[in-house]
Order: C-alpha cells, then structure tokens, then sequence
C-alpha cells in the first residue's frame, strides 16, 4: 500500500506556528481536492513538531486554536511532540519556520536537506515550478504521492531562488499577531494545495 504523501511542519515549541501550519495544510488542500475532498486523509499525512521537548503532550495555545477556528479548522485533539528521526524519515517534505530550523537539520539529519525549505522560501519558489513537467494531478494516493514528490524535487532544483523569509514566533503576542502568521502559512499553503491538485495557484 503506498503510504500518504508526508509533509513535516517544524517550529520550536510546536504550540504555536507547525500546529497551525499542520492544520492548514489538511484544510487548504480539502478545499483544493474539490469532490474528492473525502480522500485528503488516504492522499496526504500532515504532522508536525517542535525542535524543544518543553511543551511536549500539551496543547496547542488557545490562540493558535482561535485561529484555526475562524478558518474553518480545527484546534482540537493536539498534542505537542519533538522532532525525531522517526518523524524526518517518513516526511516527503519538511517545511521549517526559521533557518535555525533548517540548520537542525543540516547537521543532525543531512540526508533529509534536499527535502527541508523554509516554509515562506518554499512557496516563492513553486512560483518558478513548470507544472508541465510535473506527473499529472490523480487523486489516487500512488499517483498523488509521485506528484508531490516530483514538486518537492523541482523546488529543490530551484533553492538559489528567491527570498528566505521566516515565519516570526507568536508565542506570547497577541490574536492580531497570530492572524498574520495565518495568513503568511496560508499565502505558502494555498498555493501548494493548487499544485498538488493541478488547480490554479
């Protein structure tokens, strides 16, 4: 059985920013698939984690839920966990908050850096992908899981490009803060679900 196509979000904490961006993922492409949007579970495993073990079993905060919510997510039935090789060796992607994350990587799971963007950095970069050299959008989980990867091979192809912004760390701050955050994830979220899908970015 071909597993799910697998993206890691990566912060922190994981309480905040790849909680949320766990999430999005899961509705923006539920949004994309259209009719299919029942088979998002057999199509794709959006999971996350924090780089420290201080938050780990808790919750997401409540504001990273509010969030959520008001995006027609879900805020519920989350528990903070810390990076791993168990999770980074799975993972067809991992999409990180900061370089800091990124370097993570680098030095303790190399062979995974062809594979680890920052998530701001990804989305600039699907804008230079040629979708036609892409395997065709088919929402069965072999065909869909070949598409994703050959996307995550592209930007690769394309990481001397564009700008490397970070996604700033709300902890602490306000609703106003996270709202923004929200909308930076969805700004590289959106996108990704109309290219994994074939739909218009």
């Amino acid at each position: 059985m071909t597993p799910p196509f697998t993206v890691l979000s990566v912060c922190m904490g994981n309480i905040c920013r790849s909680p949320m961006s766990e999430r999005l993922l899961v509705l923006r492409l539920r949004e994309a698939l259209g009719d299919d949007a029942e088979r998002v579970d057999d199509l794709l495993l959006s999971h996350s984690c924090g780089l420290g073990s201080w938050h780990v079993g808790e919750g997401m905060t409540e504001a990273t839920a509010d969030v959520l919510r008001e995006r027609g997510g879900e805020g519920e039935g989350f528990r903070s966990r810390q990076i791993g090789s168990d999770k980074v060796d799975i993972s067809d992607l991992i999409l990180t908050a900061t370089t800091e994350q990124v370097d993570y990587i680098r030095y303790n799971h190399p062979e995974a850096l062809e594979r680890t963007f920052l998530v701001r950095h990804f989305a600039a970069l699907l804008d230079h992908v040629d979708e036609r050299t892409l395997p065709a959008f088919d929402p069965e989980p072999e065909a869909f899981q070949a598409r994703g990867v050959a996307i995550v091979k592209a930007v690769d192809a394309l990481r001397d490009r564009g700008e490397e912004s970070e996604l700033d760390d709300p902890w602490g701050l306000d609703l106003t803060t996270y709202r923004r955050i929200a909308d930076e994830l969805d700004a590289a979220l959106v996108p990704f679900a109309a290219l994994l899908t074939g739909g218009t970015r």
